[in-house]
């Protein structure tokens, strides 16, 4: 049994913020921003726009996509790093508003940037085990409300919007292989502090990063747990028709497609309209190049990502 994914789909916010915009509010130039990072804008979320409503949006498209109806879903998996609310999960929420109402297992997971890549993989072995058979994985982000629009080494570089697919039991090849590791030593280097402590935000609760050292820990651990994944497969990087990695940093991307002996007409990049939209960025890319034609049925993709914690993993699937 596999699991494959039989729609997708996306949403990104109304409201576009380009980096000529940010030099108005902040120390910096769209000269700079385009060099370090590749971005030239980014979305953000209207004042009443949640994550779930972002998630909401996505997820509508994905199901429409695939074909089914919403109470087909017998699980989601919601990752995100920018909940509605402390608890209930952003799932149950997303859940309610799609109106499922099936009874089906709804949770949300945190591994930031990498979250989607661990949702993918969680909701594979789902599938594969017979716990579930069709499944909503949904990354979603509200990261503006998170930054410090003073600091000119976070705020250019995040957006908000979500992605989504639906994933469901196969006796075709879908995905073939994942991978996922972490090392919390490295915790400090891309964290946003805060907390609730007795009714109050205590801590720093903006995104905080040391750029070169998450950019050198990731080209590494990148490419090892591709080549990992690969290995696995016996397959190798001419095999892949498409990577799409997490849209990070045009660099990072680059980097790694080199890695793998791809060129970058076979690389998948949104960075440069969405910014780094975290646990959302695969997911809307994949759905990009979905729905403009680039990917097709049969050919085989990567997905690769990196978040604080550091979490980071791949998945290779036919799609």
């Amino acid at each position: 049994m596999y699991s494959r994914i039989i729609g997708t789909g996306s949403y990104l916010p109304a409201k576009t913020l380009t980096n000529f915009d940010l030099e108005k509010i902040v120390d910096t130039s769209d000269e700079w921003i385009v060099s370090r990072s590749g971005i030239h804008e980014r979305h953000i979320a209207a004042d009443d726009e949640t994550t779930s409503d972002l998630a909401m949006h996505a997820s509508r498209r994905a199901i429409e996509a695939a074909g089914i109806a919403p109470n087909d879903i017998d699980l989601i998996i919601v990752a995100t790093t920018s909940p509605d609310k402390t608890f209930p999960s952003t799932a149950c929420i997303l859940q309610d508003k799609l109106g499922i109402t099936s009874g089906g297992a709804a949770f949300d997971m945190q591994a930031v940037c990498g979250g989607f890549v661990y949702a993918l993989n969680t909701a594979d072995m789902y599938i594969k085990c017979g716990q579930a058979r069709t499944v909503l994985v949904v990354g979603a982000e509200v990261l503006s409300r998170m930054l410090d629009w003073n600091d000119r080494t976070t705020c250019v570089l995040f957006g908000d919007g979500a992605g989504a697919v639906v994933l469901q039991a196969s006796e075709t090849p879908g995905i073939l292989a994942g991978k996922l590791h972490s090392d919390g030593r490295h915790h400090a280097l891309l964290r946003a502090d805060g907390n609730i402590r007795h009714g109050a935000v205590a801590g720093e609760p903006f995104i905080k990063m040391e750029g070169q050292a998450v950019f050198k820990f990731a080209v590494t651990v990148l490419s090892s747990v591709v080549e990992e994944v690969l290995a696995g497969t016996g397959m190798k990087g001419s095999d892949i028709d498409w990577l799409v990695p997490h849209q990070a940093n045009i660099r990072i991307i680059e980097a790694t497609a080199k890695k793998l002996g791809l060129g970058m007409d076979n690389v998948v990049a949104t960075v440069a309209q969405h910014g780094n939209t975290s646990s959302a960025s695969i997911p809307l890319a994949l759905d990009t190049a979905v729905r403009d034609g680039r990917i097709k049925p049969g050919q085989t993709l990567l997905l690769e990502a990196i978040g604080g914690g550091f979490t980071w993993g791949a998945v290779l699937l036919r799609y």
